[in-house]
């Protein structure tokens, strides 16, 4: 109940910062322009919180690094910044992060180009009604919002640790997740069930996929530490936001559509959504935070099975080893015939 007051009433947490934050709010307090020569890489950059996100953090004159599957839009936004932000440097690949192989592709053009890499925000995100699969036969909401953003973080991982090490700045990984992710139960978390649901409900697949995220970042951060690497990663709820998704999953969530013209009325601005990814990417207040879940520019508290280290460590060994399946077959077996 205190969290609900708090948030509706906008009252700022310990960091300073509270639900009615914006994401120019939140980086205006930092030093300008930031570290220099700072790249990030934002998947789903071309729309809703990933907009603001991009917008902002080149702002502060970071190198923005775009993976997108619609180039239109991402020369369109790629325009927009640079209105205000003359000298953004914007980097933008052809990518579909739901494609094992579209991510490859990626990770290899951008490791060709000998960028640094200091800031990885995996924040692309779909919510589907029906049933659809991706080009590796992957439930497509599974497939795009988190095991794309896996590979995307495997292959990119040693490129952020290397940049850490060389620049002397710490790395950050972010994943965006959902505050649904404590709707899923434990019977119902089943890996190949999400790869292939039999019954499929779409609230329920999205709320798994932000579940995953935070298992993800849970298993990540004890890796990190293991090695003593000088990147964190953390979980990000942006909050309920006035975007694409919101419009898809409103019937989902809420049935009336009178309930929902009052429910928008509480809703985040896209600004507002991205404040907290922002926050966690720049402030000097997380640095060394790592393996932790953030709300309305706070540190927060996940469900309990989100906090289960035997299940992320479970979770990530069982996608480890599908991709291993998909980008490693096995080499065809030859039948040598003898006369």
């Amino acid at each position: 109940m205190k969290e609900t007051l708090r948030y509706l009433a906008g009252i700022a947490g310990p960091s300073g910062y509270g639900s009615n934050s914006t994401a120019d709010q939140v980086i205006q307090d930092y030093a300008c322009s930031g570290p220099p020569h700072l790249t990030a890489i934002i998947t789903g950059a071309t729309s809703g919180i990933g907009v603001e996100t991009a917008r902002a953090l080149a702002k502060k004159g970071l190198r923005i690094v775009i993976p997108a599957r619609d180039l239109k839009k991402a020369d369109e936004l790629k325009e927009v910044i640079r209105e205000e932000s003359p000298k953004a440097e914007i980097v933008i690949f052809e990518t579909d992060v739901s494609s094992f192989v579209s991510v490859r592709r990626f990770c290899s053009g951008f490791l060709a180009l000998g960028l640094p890499l200091n800031i990885l925000i995996n924040n692309a995100g779909i919510y589907s009604q029906k049933l659809e699969f991706s080009e590796d036969k992957i439930e497509m909401t599974f497939a795009t919002n988190y095991l794309g953003h896996f590979l995307l973080t495997e292959l990119l991982l040693e490129r952020m640790i290397e940049t850490a090490e060389q620049t002397g700045i710490q790395g950050r990984i972010i994943n965006l997740s959902s505050a649904i992710h404590s709707w899923v139960k434990r019977d119902a978390f089943c890996f190949n069930k999400m790869l292939n649901p039999g019954n499929y409900d779409g609230t329920s697949a999205y709320s798994q996929s932000k579940l995953a995220n935070i298992l993800h970042v849970k298993e990540i951060a004890t890796k990190l530490k293991a090695r003593n690497a000088r990147v964190t990663i953390n979980a990000v709820h942006p909050g309920i936001v006035k975007t694409g998704i919101m419009r898809d999953s409103y019937k989902g969530f809420i049935t009336a559509d009178s309930l929902y013209l009052i429910a928008s009325k509480l809703l985040k601005s896209t600004s507002q959504g991205a404040s907290t990814t922002c926050y966690v990417a720049l402030s000097p207040q997380t640095e060394g935070v790592s393996g932790k879940y953030f709300a309305d520019c706070n540190e927060s508290n996940c469900s309990a099975l989100a906090n289960d280290e035997l299940e992320a460590q479970k979770l990530w060994m069982q996608t480890h080893a599908l991709l291993q399946r998909y980008l490693y077959p096995p080499p065809a077996q030859h039948v040598l015939l003898c006369d």
